[in-house]
């Protein structure tokens, strides 16, 4: 079964021949062989290149052990290259070569060599594509399919859709796994058999029980503001362990390095700045914290939350956490000062949108609560209430849209016109 994924593909394709090095990162398992060994091979194919001229090399194949040497890899990919034509070389988890920066920066100076590269978090992350290309490296991120990608080969309704993937993420493997206590056994297996392996590998932790408590507190809160002193009084206070405020940082560090989580910024949206802490923490993969505290917690306002982010996200947008700070008087004539929570202030370049999530809109008065926040705002950006409600996608007298989540998430256009 194929799943497109047309916007990665096309990424790559107005990446072709652009004279760097491209780079997909991202979460393990997500999906970033596929995209390059099967999605853009078969559109290279479709656009007359030759079979010969395409170069792949799967290097986690113990059958390519030979090519991990730096050397003898340089030798096969020369080797294969002919003529003057463009040749596009693909390296599949390119991690296992050593010194595979020096292998990579051989062919910038190539003209007719176009070079595609995949490689483990373990090893190859975010800033090792900063720092040991030059310059010349083109990062292309991958995340876990979207809920547009996933309802596209889902047999079912839209509503079953939401449920399931609200359950088990969307790492693309559980597509072809029907049973639901294989699907809780891969994603188990797969946090802390590559996740975890890969962290300790990296960072060359040693003892990783404080680790995995930090994981599970994150995956237990959300769409909850916290800050690494608060975290340290949780465990101290929760979990009887002592730990210090620099560790936990550290820790929180790696999670988003390794892709794991995203941490979104508080930014005061009247003052134009940000705040440093407390910030949020969202999973890249609903299943995967899912999975981490074994499907315990199925907070749909969180998850919704969660989902929402990881959607704008998924859509080249900049994501932070928007407060509202309200100078106003109480009943006495006393001064006070109230900050209201704008869910998600979203950029992409020129544009900004004002987002909130409510799972249910019942009563004046929980309408008037999310609005609250949004009817602050004194700028002319759209402003946009998300909501499970089966309702048809309106704009009320304030200039707020409210649309379902299924729009939302299945049009890619939604938060346009």
């Amino acid at each position: 079964m194929e799943i497109k994924r047309d916007s990665y593909l096309n990424k790559l394709i107005a990446a072709k021949n652009n004279g760097m090095i491209k780079v997909l990162t991202g979460i393990r398992r997500c999906g970033k062989s596929y995209l390059l060994f099967r999605l853009f091979y078969d559109y290279l194919l479709a656009q007359g290149v030759e079979d010969d001229h395409i170069i792949k090399v799967d290097l986690e194949d113990r059958r390519n052990k030979n090519l991990r040497e730096p050397d003898a890899l340089l030798e096969y990919i020369d080797g294969q290259m002919k003529d003057a034509d463009m040749y596009y070389i693909m390296l599949d988890e390119v991690q296992h070569v050593k010194e595979f920066e020096d292998v990579l920066n051989s062919y910038l100076k190539i003209p007719n060599a176009d070079v595609y590269v995949t490689g483990s978090n373990s090893k190859f992350l975010s800033k090792d594509v900063i720092t040991e290309f030059r310059g010349r490296g083109d990062e292309i991120k991958i995340a876990p399919l979207s809920f547009r990608e996933f309802f596209s080969v889902f047999k079912g309704t839209r509503e079953e859709a939401l449920e399931e993937y609200m359950t088990y993420g969307g790492m693309p493997k559980l597509i072809d796994i029907a049973d639901d206590a294989k699907k809780i056994e891969y994603l188990k297996g797969l946090f802390e058999k590559t996740y975890i392996t890969d962290i300790k590998e990296r960072y060359n932790i040693k003892h990783d029980a404080e680790l995995g408590e930090l994981i599970d507190i994150i995956a237990s809160s959300i769409g909850g503001l916290t800050n690494p002193t608060k975290l340290k009084n949780t465990f101290e206070s929760v979990k009887n362990v002592s730990i210090s405020v620099n560790t936990v940082k550290s820790y929180l560090d790696i999670l988003s390095d390794v892709f794991l989580v995203e941490k979104s910024i508080r930014y005061d949206i009247k003052g134009k700045k940000y705040i440093d802490t407390p910030s949020k923490y969202y999973f890249s993969d609903i299943g995967l914290r899912n999975a981490r505290i074994n499907f315990r917690q199925h907070e749909i306002t969180h998850l919704m939350e969660n989902l929402i982010y990881n959607e704008l996200r998924i859509r080249g947008m900049s994501v932070d956490v928007g407060v509202v700070v309200l100078n106003t008087k109480d009943n006495e004539g006393k001064s006070q000062r109230k900050q209201l929570e704008v869910d998600f202030v979203c950029n992409q370049g020129s544009k900004r949108y004002y987002i909130q999530s409510a799972l249910r809109l019942p009563t004046e008065e929980k309408r008037e609560q999310e609005l609250r926040s949004l009817k602050n705002i004194d700028d002319n950006f759209q402003k946009f209430v998300i909501t499970e409600e089966a309702i048809k996608r309106y704009q009320d007298d304030n200039g707020v849209v409210f649309m379902n989540i299924y729009e939302f998430l299945l049009n890619e256009d939604s938060l346009k016109g």
